[in-house]
């Protein structure tokens, strides 16, 4: 899907493509405008996105009182998809009400992703359900995976939500499974060596941010420099 949104001042900023292309987007677009429809009139956008907020501070405490109890993990399950809920359904209510704030909404929604993330992680090496070296590496890959997504959104005009078919709510689905993996196996073995199961799946995940970060930023640097080009 793509659609028009506005970043920074109305009157003084290019609107950006919205490129939103991820294996779920589909259904995902069809059950939010279905939610969105019918959500009473009492709650607004702003409620959805303080829901979201408040969904991952939480499952971050429920993350670090994992190792206490591992129960937790399917807990803190359940407010990944709340997050999911005030996260994802808060742009679509504006949409459907046009009652929309594009600079307000591009930057609250983001300044809490960061935060977000930042709980989530910091639970998670709090619990020892990961390295806490490991699940710093990876915020730090989050957090440049960003910052480049929204200078590209601002230099490039181009919004991507996803890479490669993932978006934030593929995220979440791999988080959920890891959360119900490390449940009953939080320790594999590899190469003779006994480590967190979290740490082998951030790994991965911060190869891959690393890498897609790379890529864009090579990619959008070599535009920009034929766009302005001496």
């Amino acid at each position: 899907m793509i659609d028009r949104i506005v970043v920074g001042s109305p009157h003084s900023f290019r609107p950006a493509t919205r490129r939103q292309e991820s294996f779920l987007a589909p259904l995902e677009r069809r059950a939010l405008l279905w939610m969105a429809q019918r959500m009473p009139p009492a709650v607004g956008p702003d409620h959805l996105t303080a829901l979201g907020l408040g969904a991952l501070v939480a499952a971050g405490f429920c993350y670090a009182q994992a190792a206490r109890s591992p129960w937790m993990l399917f807990l803190a399950s359940g407010l990944v998809v709340v997050n999911w809920f005030g996260d994802s359904l808060d742009g679509t209510l504006a949409r459907v009400r046009d009652r929309q704030r594009p600079r307000y909404g591009f930057y609250v929604d983001h300044v809490i992703d960061a935060i977000g993330a930042t709980a989530i992680l910091a639970g998670i090496a709090v619990s020892g359900l990961a390295t806490p070296i490991v699940a710093a590496a990876l915020l730090v890959a989050f957090l440049l995976f960003s910052i480049e997504t929204y200078l590209a959104t601002y230099c490039v005009g181009t919004f991507r939500l996803s890479h490669a078919g993932f978006s934030p709510t593929e995220m979440r689905l791999l988080l959920i499974v890891g959360n119900v993996a490390a449940f009953w196996r939080p320790n594999v073995t590899i190469a003779g060596r006994s480590m967190p199961f979290f740490d082998v799946g951030f790994v991965i995940a911060t190869v891959v941010m690393v890498g897609v970060f790379a890529w864009s930023t090579i990619r959008n640097a070599r535009y920009l420099a034929q766009l302005e080009r001496l």
